[in-house]
């Protein structure tokens, strides 16, 4: 009956109406509610190698074509997809995930849309896929250590709209505005409505700190985060959650944009993934309220590989403009606690054990929530050009390297800062910290350098590593951040370029 009831109360459509966690539907459960809801369509939606969902329609005929299509996919064209897909042997099959079933909020026509997974023409996954790849890096998680990586995204986006004069916002002070200064609000409740309809677990939206009016425009930056769910699932929800902002945004005479960069000293918008090990449903990431052994591996891993990560999650020039100092974006590899200057960062974790709730509420009775199952990390880098498969897969592919390295612990020890590391007076720290990459170039670079990390347990395919090194290689921009520093003309031409990046 507990179940029952939880998933009735889902946002999910058809969580509700069949009774049961998406994560247990069937392709019976898929026919089923299609034929008892007056469906009239499917629709597959599947990554491209751009980072966005792309989308086949079909028109259901009869039972039998349904039955057709759940049960055989399509055939679609590889090389259009993906760069490094040759076109001589380009065919692939797309076959509908049961799990991501949901009820199209934007159709007009009565639809049903699942995302897909790539297979080979020897009817195997494919081993380049975005998705796939992601799966194989979860597998080797768990492999080595023995738990569960899970994962959960901060999605930062601008809305633009036309300037309006009544309660004008503050300069670069949105942070969790309320209406009438901020302007989206009800855009963005209805966007986290929509994708929590979709299965995404949201934890919760509001404004951010990024507001400004240029040419008669107004830029507002949002974010809605999601709460940790396995990491393939934690993918899938970013990915819908942009599809639907874009639609509604598209819908109601918005635009929106996702790049990482928009103009000079304003705030860009990153993509920050915070983290957690889990085993037999227990957060690994404390132990007696201090932050585990476990959780300083994982860091020790990303401490490592940062400089290559970038090659995942920040994907085109613009990235590298927001990677500057005093920008509440890294530069320098460290990380350290509630610091939002370091690349990792590791959040207030309700590790206090005083009973907060009680404090504020004197009337209630002492609480026996178990406040450690919140405790995360976060990585501040990614930015929102990333492709979100490839990035998840390189953080829980460097999350594992953290337990295999012997000097994981040492390297976390000598990479953790507690001070404010852009201050004049911790220059010599500063001195003594790998840099982030400044370019897609140099990115490329430690990719290249760090690449057999990556391919170890066979995850990142050497294809798809030879096809991200040569799609960052082919933007030329080495010295590119240098060569327009100050140039404002120069600056907003790149930006116009990559403005509707991931």
């Amino acid at each position: 009956m507990e179940n029952i009831q939880k998933n009735s109360y889902s946002a999910n459509p058809l969580v509700g109406a069949l009774k049961k966690p998406a994560a247990e539907f069937t392709k019976a459960d898929i026919m089923n509610y299609i034929l008892n809801h007056d469906i009239r369509m499917v629709n597959f939606m599947y990554p491209g190698g751009d980072g966005r969902l792309k989308t086949l329609n079909f028109v259901i005929n009869d039972l039998a074509y349904l039955e057709t299509i759940l049960t055989c996919g399509e055939r679609v064209d590889g090389s259009s997809l993906f760069s490094y897909i040759q076109a001589g042997a380009s065919d692939l099959y797309v076959l509908p995930r049961f799990s991501t079933a949901f009820l199209d909020p934007f159709a007009q026509i009565p639809t049903v849309t699942m995302l897909c997974a790539y297979f080979d023409k020897d009817g195997r996954p494919l081993e380049t896929s975005p998705q796939y790849t992601l799966h194989k890096a979860a597998e080797a998680f768990r492999q080595v250590t023995g738990m569960e990586y899970e994962a959960m995204g901060e999605l930062e986006y601008y809305v633009i709209s036309a300037d309006q004069a009544l309660f004008p916002a503050q300069d670069q002070r949105g942070y969790h505005e309320s209406a009438p200064y901020a302007k989206a609000n009800e855009f963005r409740t209805l966007c986290m409505k929509y994708i929590a309809q979709t299965g995404g677990q949201i934890k919760y939206g509001h404004s951010e700190v990024g507001n400004f009016t240029i040419d008669g425009k107004n830029y507002e930056q949002n974010e809605i985060e999601f709460l940790p769910v396995p990491v393939e699932q934690a993918a899938d929800q970013l990915m819908i959650a942009k599809w639907i902002i874009r639609n509604l945004g598209y819908q109601m005479g918005y635009d929106i944009t996702f790049a990482p960069k928009i103009t000079a000293g304003k705030a860009g918008s990153g993509l920050h993934i915070h983290m957690r090990a889990v085993k037999d449903g227990q957060n690994q990431m404390l132990q007696d309220g201090e932050l585990s052994v476990s959780a300083r591996k994982m860091i020790a891993g990303m401490m490592q590989l940062a400089p290559a990560i970038t090659a995942f999650g920040n994907k085109n020039p613009t990235s590298y403009f927001r990677l500057v100092p005093h920008q509440e974006a890294p530069t320098n590899v460290c990380w350290g606690d509630r610091n939002r200057s370091v690349l990792v960062r590791v959040p207030l974790g309700w590790a206090a054990n005083i009973d907060m709730c009680r404090e504020a509420n004197p009337r209630e009775p002492m609480s026996q929530f178990d406040t450690s199952q919140k405790q995360t990390v976060e990585m501040r880098s990614p930015d929102g050009s990333a492709d979100i498969y490839q990035l998840l897969a390189g953080l829980c592919v460097a999350c594992r390297h953290g337990f295999e390295m012997e000097n994981a612990l040492e390297r976390a020890k000598e990479t953790y800062v507690d001070v404010n590391i852009h201050a004049a007076e911790n220059a010599g720290r500063l001195a003594t910290l790998a840099q982030l990459p400044d370019s897609c170039q140099a990115s490329a670079d430690c990719l290249e350098q760090q690449r057999s990390v990556f391919e170890a347990y066979n995850v990142f395919a050497p294809d798809m590593i030879n096809g991200i090194i040569a799609q960052l290689q082919a933007f030329n921009d080495r010295t590119l951040r240098t060569d327009i520093q100050g140039k404002s003309g120069d600056i907003q031409k790149l930006v116009d370029r990559y403005f509707h990046c991931g």
